[in-house]
């Protein structure tokens, strides 16, 4: 042992789960404890079955939900790692982990000139997200609503994952099944999460690439797997929903929000809408958003929905109707914080009426550009 949450152990087996990401199975050294643990293949070489690794039992120590693993911080015999990609920025950076990668605006990636003097993103529409729970969902509610309006070409989706949650896109199922399915073009990891098709320095320069290298339709940003909350108004990371906001403003965009709606969190601040949603909009965001309701709705009631419009956002009403399962075809789960569509249905349609709002407004400018020839 070398200190609470973390403790030497020899690889009993190694699965390798995709390009970015292995499960070694774990037994520790002079003690009895098994365990698995998630390596991350851009940072470390690929251990052996009776190598040894350190790892960090921080997230099981603390029994968390997302994050209650193990993660190997090194490998014995160390070993050099395969060669990363060209580039000069740095992600963890001045961390023992920090790794080097292209950034998709750097000089020396093939789309800097393209983003050198971009300032906008041309009216995209661009879904901000408090929870990676709610992605699929847009996901679905976008290509459901896009199939509805008889544009000729699939939806183009790019996901901006921001480093509020998880750093390493490779640690979430959903992104993955999402990408196999063509439901996401592709994904730009912002600030310090890494792993994505592109890599990119700030949100800005992610949504101005999810428009000009990606060629996307709409933007759905949202942070990896886990959120970060200490039931004070302040001290979460889910108010980035109104910097994203901001941004999205400020670039030129259509920021749009999917509520986060409580039916079956025992924290009486989450039933509703929760409070991460409401501090969002009416303390963080500096510009309108519109902000998009399943109809019926029932969790919510009439004086939030008012907080909401006296801090000028815009309400929008979507039908849902089957638009969700398209999930199941994807063979992506709806789930937010262990429990399911049938314990929080409204969040979940929530997200599909942003999709489905979104992928509208898409549609009619794609319509309109086939217009203008």
């Amino acid at each position: 042992m070398v200190g609470a949450g973390w403790i030497w152990g020899i690889v009993l087996a190694i699965e390798i789960v995709s390009h970015h990401m292995a499960r070694l199975e774990v037994a520790g050294w002079g003690s009895e404890r098994r365990f698995e643990a998630i390596l991350y293949r851009g940072l470390f070489p690929d251990p052996t079955p009776g190598q040894l690794v350190l790892a960090n039992t921080t997230g099981l120590d603390l029994e968390l939900g997302t994050g209650g693993s193990a993660y190997v911080a090194a490998v014995f015999p160390m070993e050099r790692v395969r060669a990363g990609p060209p580039g000069h920025i740095i992600k963890l950076r001045y961390s023992p982990s920090q790794l080097k990668c292209l950034a998709v605006e750097e000089p020396a990636s093939p789309h800097h000139e393209l983003l050198r003097g971009v300032r906008g993103v041309g009216g995209l529409p661009v879904v901000a997200c408090g929870l990676h729970s709610q992605l699929a969902a847009v996901c679905a509610g976008a290509h459901w609503a896009w199939r509805g309006r008889g544009c000729p070409r699939p939806l183009r989706v790019a996901y901006v994952m921001t480093d509020g949650g998880a750093l390493p896109v490779a640690l979430s199922e959903s992104v993955a099944a999402l990408r196999r399915t063509g439901a996401i073009r592709a994904v730009i990891t912002t600030g310090h999460a890494f792993g994505g098709d592109y890599e990119a320095v700030n949100l800005y320069s992610a949504l101005a690439s999810a428009r000009w290298v990606v060629d996307a339709d709409l933007a759905v940003v949202a942070m990896g797997p886990g959120i970060v909350g200490t039931g004070t108004v302040l001290g979460t990371t889910g108010l980035e929903v109104g910097q994203t906001i901001n941004a999205a403003h400020s670039l030129g965009g259509r920021p749009i929000v999917p509520p986060r709606i409580g039916c079956s969190d025992a924290r009486r601040r989450h039933r509703g809408l929760s409070h991460h949603t409401l501090t969002a909009l009416t303390l963080v965001a500096l510009a309108p958003a519109e902000v998009v309701l399943p109809d019926p709705l029932t969790a919510v009631d009439a004086a939030q929905l008012r907080q909401l419009q006296e801090a000028g956002h815009r309400l929008i009403w979507r039908q849902v109707d089957n638009c969700l399962d398209l999930c199941r075809e994807w063979k992506v789960e709806l789930k937010t914080m262990g429990r399911g569509f049938d314990q929080e249905p409204e969040l979940f349609r929530a997200a599909a009426a942003a999709g489905i709002h979104a992928a509208e407004l898409a549609a009619e400018y794609f319509h309109q550009l086939g217009e203008e020839g």
